[in-house]
């Protein structure tokens, strides 16, 4: 949604800021699961950079669709000559017009939702693309090449094409604003003054696209209100996770100074584990830098200390690598699967398929499909035993698909279902652990490897740290691989991982 300036951005009803700010004890404790309730359904943040850019891929398409569509109607000539020049023409369109609307302004959230607004910007667009193409066929002397009818329905079908188009995205992302899918929830670290500047500024500020929940804070009610500039303060750091957990929240904004640096460091050792862009208020800082070392929201000035991974079109490219080639490969494999299944059932009673909790992105808890391995009787659903070698509760079937890892491929079921990736840490069950300590108690930051989806294979698997993990040194170095897959994320990378993982199998020391 974006906001006007002066106009205050609040997700949480009146009433129940009014209740947090008078009750005490119990009643306040209700409040604030009240304010969880109203925001635990919030719908994912839709990036503004991903919806422009699927607007200028849409109307490009469209006006090279109007073409062919016109081209076969009218002059139905598929010669290589022909082709050849029409081709070109057609091509530079689709490029020059969304450049001719971006400079035009037509590429804002603003005038996705304004219809009216940009028909005359279209239409300018269009005049000056064919009046450009009608020039360069006059100056060129080749006005007997290209159809005259051809130019004149392509025109007429590539505007109404593109106006029908705006006209229906335009109420999508009407839709998207009204379900505040278009802001970034906000929760600001820190209250008092600091606070309160903070949310003026942004009060007054601009265009910006961010709607604050509220404030947490350590300190108590004395030196941090409970109600500060309209905004709640809805707990401490250590409650703040928790609730990062369960609601949506895609920005932490720091307002601690930058002076107090031990203080800074403690907060963030605490909330880099988030998957949420975290930023640090410069507008009461004195200090100033180069204008490039801010990010801003509006004209508030911030600096960024970590972003959300696989944010914008990362997270697109990403969605769509995993959805294409796990259907291809669950195509692919589909008669391998079968004779595995077929396989379980004859060795052993029960059924093919298993089901285990495991921590899935944002700490959320899944169910990953899995070839049973173990007796049905044996099956451990938690984890809470690691499986080792020469386990009795391993079938004899298990055993081999335990050392290919060929009991995973049911996984690929989960990545179509958009719980897993390809590729990614690999997720533990619930009660994973190493020298019979829980991972999370071994390695410190160990759920910052769920701030993107988990996956079937990983950096990790394919540098031999698979199967598994009974000592504190193994989940260290597993997890210090996931944490650098994180950080170096591209396309490239995860399609040498996924090349790799199949000759990274033939090495069965640690997987049984």
């Amino acid at each position: 949604m974006r906001h006007e300036p002066g106009k205050t951005r609040f997700v949480i009803p009146e009433h129940v800021l009014d209740r947090i700010a008078s009750s005490e004890g119990k009643m306040r404790k209700v409040a604030l699961a009240e304010v969880e309730r109203v925001l635990a359904d919030a719908a994912p943040w839709i990036a503004p950079s991903v919806i422009l850019g699927l607007m200028r891929v849409a109307e490009a398409s469209l006006v090279i669709m109007a073409a062919a569509l016109v081209y076969h109607q009218h002059v139905g000539i598929y010669e290589p000559m022909a082709l050849t020049y029409y081709g070109p023409v057609v091509l530079c369109a689709a490029l020059v017009l969304p450049l001719l609307l971006h400079m035009a302004g037509a590429y804002t959230i603003h005038a996705a939702m304004r219809l009216l607004d940009q028909v005359h910007r279209i239409t300018l667009a269009l005049i000056m693309v064919f009046a450009a193409i009608a020039s360069v066929v006059f100056f060129t002397k080749l006005g007997a090449t290209y159809s005259r009818v051809w130019l004149a329905g392509w025109f007429v079908l590539s505007w109404s094409s593109l106006i029908l188009f705006r006209a229906l995205f335009g109420s999508l992302v009407r839709r998207w604003n009204k379900n505040g899918q278009l802001d970034r929830r906000a929760v600001l670290i820190g209250g008092g003054e600091r606070a309160a500047s903070l949310m003026s500024a942004l009060d007054i500020s601009g265009d910006n696209d961010i709607s604050v929940i509220g404030i947490f804070d350590d300190r108590d009610d004395a030196r941090s209100p409970r109600v500060i500039a309209g905004l709640p303060k809805l707990g401490n750091l250590e409650h703040l996770v928790e609730f990062a957990r369960k609601t949506r929240v895609d920005l932490l904004i720091l307002t601690l100074p930058l002076k107090a640096e031990e203080r800074l460091l403690q907060v963030l050792k605490q909330l880099w584990v988030l998957p949420v862009d975290i930023r640090l208020s410069a507008y009461t800082q004195k200090l100033r830098y180069r204008p490039r070392a801010y990010s801003y929201i509006g004209n508030v000035p911030l600096l960024d200390v970590f972003d959300k991974p696989l944010a914008g079109w990362n997270g697109v490219v990403k969605l769509v690598e995993d959805k294409v080639i796990a259907a291809a490969l669950l195509l692919i494999l589909s008669p391998l699967m079968a004779l595995i299944a077929v396989s379980i059932k004859l060795d052993s009673r029960g059924p093919a398929l298993f089901r285990q909790k495991r921590y899935g992105f944002n700490n959320e808890l899944i169910e990953v499909f899995k070839f049973r391995s173990m007796y049905a009787d044996q099956c451990d659903n938690t984890a809470s035993t690691l499986v080792t070698k020469g386990d009795p509760r391993v079938t004899r079937v298990g055993r081999l698909i335990r050392a290919t890892s060929m009991d995973e491929l049911p996984q690929l079921f989960n990545v179509l279902k958009g719980e897993l990736s390809l590729v990614g840490p690999r997720p533990h069950a619930t009660h994973a652990k190493a020298s019979n300590s829980l991972y999370a108690d071994v390695v410190e930051g160990y759920f910052a490897r769920h701030r993107v989806k988990p996956g079937i294979t990983g950096w990790a698997q394919i540098n031999g740290w698979r199967g598994e993990t009974d000592t504190h040194e193994k989940i260290l170095r597993r997890v210090e691989h996931d944490l650098y897959y994180i950080e170096n994320w591209s396309v490239f990378f995860d399609l040498y991982i996924l090349m790799k993982t199949p000759f990274a199998l033939i090495d069965t020391e640690n997987a049984y």
